[in-house]
Order: structure tokens, then sequence, then C-alpha cells
């Protein structure tokens, strides 16, 4: 069972910064992608970005140039950078974590980001 705890978030002012991390524990095999995901109320969860094992990282379109996802295989944590943020960038994200050999995508608790205008 893959334990996965945020810490990070808070309240921060429009063009602010903000850096995310998760620890993910438990895992008796690699942990394979890591991602950052929110989901706003009402909405449906949608990634913001992953990294795999190798450090190959994606991102969605409206985050480019302002997040950077990043992870420490040693530490089996992976970071959110989060620069220039936007208002619309308020909402509860969630770390996630696929494992070799594994079908299931564990899930952290969520954290809260406010960005003020």
């Amino acid at each position: 069972q893959v334990q996965l705890v945020e810490s990070g978030g808070g309240l921060v002012q429009a063009g602010g910064s903000l850096r995310l991390s998760c620890a993910a524990s438990g895992s008796i095999f690699p942990i394979t992608v890591m991602g950052w995901y929110r989901q706003a109320p009402g909405n449906e969860r949608e990634l913001v970005a992953s990294i795999t094992r190798g450090g190959s990282a994606t991102y969605v379109d409206r985050v480019k140039g302002r997040f950077t996802i990043s992870r420490d295989n040693a530490k089996n944590t992976v970071y959110l950078q989060m620069n220039s943020l936007k208002p619309e960038d308020t909402t509860v994200y969630y770390c996630a974590a696929d494992q070799y050999g594994s079908a299931r995508k564990y899930w952290g608790q969520g954290i809260q980001v406010t960005v003020s205008s």
C-alpha cells in the first residue's frame, strides 16, 4: 500500500510562487510515474503535470512556462514549483503515483492552493 503525503500549499498573492511536495512511502516496487492533478468544485480532476522515473515531464498547456515538476527518486518525492500564480490556479491539488506492476493509481489527500487577486 502506497501512502502519499502532500505539503507546501497555502495562500499567496497573484504573481507569487508556491512549491508543493509529495512524499511516497510504503511502496515495495518502484514508483514509476508521479504527477499532480487539480480539481475545482464541480469540475473533473485534471492532470497538471506528470514526470516519469527517468525525468520526462508533461504539462497541461495553461501551466507551461509557469510550473515545473521534478522528482527525487531516492526520496520517492515529487515537487511542483508554481510561479506566476494566477487566481484561476486556486483549487485543491492532488499528488498521484503509479507503481510498477500495478494498474492502480495512488492518491494523496489533497492540498489547498489559494491565489488572491
